[in-house]
């Protein structure tokens, strides 16, 4: 028997015959899976998981977009299971849940647009380090099994719950691999750094998840700027060309500093505010470059406002974060979903961590 990994009845235990590989495609051909292979989620597995979490079995956990169905902590234990994570990863997990729900995040637009977002994750504090997440050398890639299983595990939450299925309520033209996943840790090793989630309200020390609507990740590199002022002017060459170089305060952005690139700043003793004020500020262009039509372009800002001073983001609109291997001047910027023109309606979310 497995545990049915989507509410529809009271019943969510389907019984199977056959052994774990027909199970297995069973719920791939029923669509429960992202396609890659998954570990069927037995009762046995389930209640293995369940067992690492917070809150009890029975308990609803929330409504998860767009369709708005009931996600209880059985349902989340099975598709941590069919991920591949371990019960220690259910606090972070629930956190995560309860984060996706916030109305600012906004899940229902996300899951229904055409834009390629997806649920990205980045996880702070100390529980990173206890459940063996990567902050460093190629943590945006494979190797890693928290980082890994966590980000899959709530992009099937999302699918098999609420719905989420390309195609259907999931209407993205192209989608993105950052549908699988895409969760990695914040390093957090210099004590002079504040961390994201002490920048977003956090105590110091506590454990947390943020989670933020965008896909990527973009490859920034520049090997040879070494001040950090030219730097900041650099990262907004790039910064500028989400989504489109003229479109303006519609996405928010995530700019990893890698470390060799970090030192660059740390260096000239700036601290987080700074560099994300610098990086705002590299990105204020003159409207008349802007402006729609220039060039047979239809993309761009009205004429009325070609005598302004343009920012690519609101003021708010980047958030830093440090990771990555110790070598290397290459960092990276994670777009947002270009939907943000009210930043009050659409704002990434950043939950602690209940253990």
């Amino acid at each position: 028997m497995i545990v049915r990994p989507r509410p529809g009845s009271d019943d969510h235990i389907v019984r199977i015959d056959g052994d774990e590989q027909s199970a297995a495609e069973h719920l791939l051909a029923w669509g429960w899976t992202d396609g890659l292979p998954i570990v069927v989620p037995t009762v046995a597995r389930v209640e293995q998981m369940c067992a690492g979490a917070i809150h009890g079995p029975g308990e609803v956990l929330g409504n998860i977009a767009p369709r708005g169905a009931p996600l209880t902590l059985q349902h989340l234990a099975a598709n941590a299971v069919m991920a591949g994570c371990l019960p220690e990863y259910m606090p972070v997990l629930e956190a995560a849940v309860a984060a996706m729900q916030e109305g600012m995040f906004n899940l229902f637009g996300m899951q229904t647009t055409t834009h390629p977002c997806a649920l990205l994750v980045i996880v702070h504090g100390e529980i990173a380090d206890r459940i063996g997440m990567n902050s460093g050398a190629g943590c945006f890639g494979p190797g890693n099994r928290a980082n890994a299983t966590i980000g899959r595990a709530l992009n099937l939450i999302v699918r098999n719950v609420g719905g989420g299925r390309p195609g259907e309520a999931d209407r993205a033209t192209l989608g993105a691999p950052s549908k699988y996943t895409l969760c990695f840790a914040e390093d957090e090793s210099d004590p002079d750094w504040e961390p994201l989630s002490v920048a977003r309200g956090c105590a110091p020390g506590a454990s947390a998840v943020t989670l933020f609507q965008g896909h990527g990740p973009e490859a920034f590199v520049d090997q040879k700027t070494r001040t950090a002022e030219g730097l900041a002017c650099s990262f907004g060459l790039s910064l500028v060309k989400i989504g489109h170089p003229r479109l303006v305060q519609s996405a928010r952005a995530v700019v990893v500093l890698s470390p060799e690139h970090y030192a660059i700043f740390r260096e000239a003793g700036w601290d987080r505010r700074r560099i994300e004020r610098a990086l705002y500020e590299a990105t204020i262009r003159p409207g008349a470059e802007l402006v729609s039509g220039l060039d047979g372009v239809g993309e761009g800002v009205p004429a009325a406002r070609a005598g302004e001073t343009v920012p690519k983001f609101h003021d708010d609109g980047i958030m830093v974060v440090r990771a990555g291997g110790r070598a290397g001047l290459f960092s990276a910027i994670l777009p947002g979903w270009l939907a943000g023109r009210n930043r009050a309606e659409l704002q990434p979310v950043t939950k602690e961590v209940r253990e």
